[in-house]
């Protein structure tokens, strides 16, 4: 087994908890009360108005996914490349279903895009690196 660098469990460290927090704020945002909603900004409301039901599932699937090819990756597992392929390809529906099907764009503004950008961004990082990690012989 070719021995891994310590940024190898760093990272692997580091995306398992971005990918634990991004599961509690799926609890968070999909266990909302109505009470809770109704809280919220006009805008945001508009949104959770707006929300498909399925995007829901997409966003199991992005968090899940992302934390368990987190996980492999931290354990070293080969199937740590379609978890976070999948997890991305879910990153990816979310977002674009998201400001295309609700008025999410009046909601956050440009202000909202860094962090979306932000998820995107790392979710296909940890794709790319997983890929890496197979070809350099640190996966099994």
């Amino acid at each position: 087994m070719t021995p891994v660098p310590t940024l190898f469990r760093v990272i692997a460290i580091a995306a398992l908890a971005w990918n634990l927090i991004g599961i509690a704020m799926f609890f968070l945002q999909t266990g909302m009360s109505a009470a809770q909603i109704a809280q919220l900004p006009p805008a945001q409301q508009a949104v959770y108005a707006a929300m498909p039901a399925w995007l829901s599932i997409f966003y199991a699937i992005a968090v899940f996914g992302g934390a368990l090819g987190s996980l492999a990756l931290l354990l070293r597992r080969r199937w740590a490349l379609p978890l976070l392929a999948i997890s991305l390809a879910a990153v990816l529906v979310q977002t674009i279903a998201l400001y295309a099907l609700t008025p999410a764009w009046q909601a956050s503004g440009v202000g909202g895009l860094p962090m979306t950008l932000l998820i995107v961004g790392i979710a296909a990082f940890l794709l790319w690196y997983a890929r890496l990690a197979s070809k350099r012989g640190w996966l099994r």
